[in-house]
């Protein structure tokens, strides 16, 4: 019983395999559905020589260092804030909403009061959720909240989520406050870097080991099957010491307690024969039919050879679904009542097998942003030690 299973090989799966490779010396075999590694995070150089992020933009964003020196052996970082714009009522402006987007919606001379009000109501706060706008006792604070609400996260909700507001978990909703100042940054994290070279890169230096084994193109669930008089997990009939999942945790147990819901993306690409098209490398559209976000990768790629050639990236959301040819890559696990109360029955299910962990945004049905899913893995890695030294 000594082998040992990633099915996955995204930031989870990865970060698993180099320690258990590196710090335990022990083989591991990753189990990768897609003709490549690196998950949603692969990218890969154009014709043109834009480095696109094939599964939309991904940015690299902390407040602790250890996720940075981590990466730093790896790949090479360079800083890059990240700012967005949303477009609203014909107009850009700032994402995420600041002091200087209530300028812009509402006029300088009604933001004089409300940013006096502002200032006093959430003294000391960097950066305020929407619903507590919402609730706030001033009228003004809730009428200027109620304006974005209708104007960006109501509509960018139903679109991005196919729900309306009040359906889906809070906690998506909070994922980008109002920041109460005039700082541009999407998020205020201390740190915030792309790699050098791309994800693709640095996924494969992360990989580089003799202790690892990759296998592209397999689908890891026909080859899995379930003691349950054991309680272990068998991998092509043989035991295994460790089957660390990543993926659609309802998949691993065929759909026992019905199918989760994950939303995918339909991305679709336009190339110019100019040198830029967007005013920054990330627009949102909350009142547009049908996309939710345009990216200009040429903004985001180092060492771009200068042509008068880009492309933009249109993200149409839409419903995961395995068996289509499009939409069939899950990205996002949705969370609303239901939806957790089914997940909770799957995580019991994976306990009443002692050699399985789960990891990442859908094996774990969580919303991870990507900081915190390299943190999860590092510390879902001491746990893992603690069981293969015994």
């Amino acid at each position: 019983m000594d082998k040992i299973i990633i099915v996955g090989s995204g930031f989870s799966g990865s970060i698993l395999a180099r320690k258990i490779a590196e710090e335990l010396n022990r083989k591991v075999l990753i189990v990768e559905r897609r003709n490549h590694i690196a998950g949603n995070m692969f990218d890969e150089y154009d014709e043109n020589g834009i480095l696109i992020q094939r599964y939309g933009p991904h940015f690299i964003n902390t407040n602790n260092y250890a996720v940075i020196r981590f990466l730093l052996k790896y790949s090479k970082l360079f800083r890059h804030d990240t700012k967005l714009l949303s477009f609203i009522d014909g107009n850009y402006v700032r994402l995420p909403f600041n002091f200087r987007t209530m300028q812009q919606l509402v006029g300088d001379e009604k933001s004089e009061y409300l940013l006096k009000k502002m200032r006093s109501e959430y003294v000391g706060r960097d950066r305020v959720p929407i619903f507590e706008l919402l609730n706030n006792e001033d009228e003004s604070i809730r009428e200027y909240g109620k304006l974005l609400f209708e104007k960006a996260y109501k509509t960018y909700t139903a679109k991005q989520w196919g729900l309306q507001p009040e359906e889906i978990d809070k906690s998506v909703l909070e994922r980008v406050p109002m920041a109460m100042n005039f700082d541009e940054r999407y998020l205020n994290k201390d740190f915030q870097y792309l790699p050098e070279n791309g994800y693709t890169e640095l996924f494969k230096n992360l990989l580089e080991h003799p202790n690892i084994e990759v296998r592209l193109n397999t689908d890891a669930l026909p080859h899995i099957e379930f003691d349950e008089d054991n309680h272990t997990i068998k991998y092509d009939g043989e035991n295994v010491e460790l089957l660390v999942f990543t993926g659609a945790i309802d998949e691993l147990f065929n759909l026992k307690y019905g199918r989760l819901p994950y939303r995918s993306l339909d991305i679709k690409y336009d190339y110019f024969n100019e040198e830029k098209i967007l005013p920054s490398e990330i627009i949102s559209y909350p009142q547009a039919i049908g996309y939710t976000r345009k990216t200009e990768y040429k903004q985001i790629t180092q060492n771009v050879p200068k042509i008068n050639k880009t492309v933009v990236a249109t993200e149409y959301p839409i419903e995961y679904d395995p068996d289509k040819n499009v939409g069939n890559i899950p990205y996002y696990p949705v969370l609303t009542e239901n939806s957790k109360v089914a997940y909770e029955k799957y995580f019991a299910e994976s306990k009443k097998y002692g050699n399985i962990f789960l990891c990442g945004r859908l094996a774990e049905f969580k919303y991870y942003n990507m900081d915190i899913c390299i943190e999860h893995a590092l510390d879902k890695f001491e746990k893992i030690k603690q069981i293969l030294e015994v």
